[in-house]
């Protein structure tokens, strides 16, 4: 163990200590191939024996696209001041033989997983975070030709990778709405560790969920319909009637219908119509045009 930095030993040549004498073989020669992240580190420093670990879980996840070199700064003070380190930790990426990017003080996992993938794809290399994406577009793939269930094991194969996965996380929720599991959604959406708790992929599928839920309560169309027709000012029965008509996939007539709920009487039931938009924009992406035509006509009427 080594205390000083505080994390093992390196115990593969990815990751190794540099000197001053050493510095030009093991970083500006190894970058001309390989990136090199160079972390400028002290044996008083407080954040650097979090940070050091981290960034060396990191590059072995890499697999040798990079490789690290940790230099003391109390013992390579001419290095130091060539690379102009006024606090440590900090941290450089050089490929090369030249610094390409870099960052001051400690930073949480996930963007430490960020700046080693950026790197690796600046030096033309794909990271396991680029992999990663690129099997989470595959399950998404799967999940649209509604081969559920091979998506929900690649989803879940993504995870055993990175736990902390959003995108992966909130699709493996969304196979199991699929298949028809609520239950289990649910579970797995109650698991989700707390980094990505909040994250917008989450937020997504908890939207499906909760959608997901109505429709199994929801009443058949052509009668909530005619009572619409007979009643205009009959709220409950537009408020059911959009949520049947988004059941029965007929997302933008539910959307219509909230809006119009919603111009008859915003405050009705707690502002329900103005809940249930929101909850169905959250479940699509973005940039659908459903959502954007969908918010453009409710702040229309919001700031009337």
């Amino acid at each position: 163990m080594d205390l000083l930095n505080g994390g093992n030993a390196p115990a593969t040549d990815l990751i190794k200590d540099g000197t001053e004498a050493t510095f030009m073989a093991d970083v500006v020669e190894t970058s001309q191939e390989t990136p090199v992240i160079v972390d400028f580190w002290a044996p008083w420093c407080g954040p650097c024996k979090t940070l050091g670990p981290m960034l060396e879980e990191a590059v072995t996840a890499a697999k040798g696209a990079v490789k690290m070199v940790k230099i003391n700064v109390d013992e390579a003070q001419t290095i130091a001041a060539q690379m102009r380190i006024q606090s440590i930790p900090t941290v450089y990426a050089f490929f090369k033989g030249q610094p390409v990017d870099g960052f001051q003080g400690a930073l949480p996992g996930s963007e430490i997983k960020a700046f080693v993938d950026r790197v690796i794809e600046a030096a033309g290399g794909e990271s396991p975070g680029g992999q990663l994406d690129d099997a989470v577009q595959a399950a998404e793939e799967m999940l649209a030709e509604g081969a559920a269930a091979d998506a929900a094991q690649t989803f879940a194969a993504i995870l055993g990778e990175d736990p902390n996965h959003a995108a992966a996380y909130g699709g493996l929720v969304r196979a199991h709405i699929a298949t028809g599991d609520l239950e289990q959604a649910e579970a797995i959406l109650n698991g989700a560790p707390a980094e990505i708790s909040t994250s917008a992929e989450l937020e997504a599928a908890h939207a499906q969920l909760e959608l997901a839920k109505q429709a199994a309560d929801a009443g058949p169309v052509a009668e909530l319909m005619a009572a619409v027709e007979a009643d205009p000012d009959n709220h409950q029965a537009r408020f059911d009637l959009a949520q049947a008509l988004h059941a029965n996939g007929n997302v933008e007539e539910a959307v219509a219908q909230l809006l119009e709920l919603f111009r008859r009487d915003r405050e009705w039931n707690e502002g329900a119509a103005k809940t249930q938009l929101f909850t169905i924009f959250d479940a699509l992406k973005p940039n659908d045009p459903i959502v954007l035509n969908g918010r453009r006509k409710l702040s229309s009427m919001i700031f009337a």
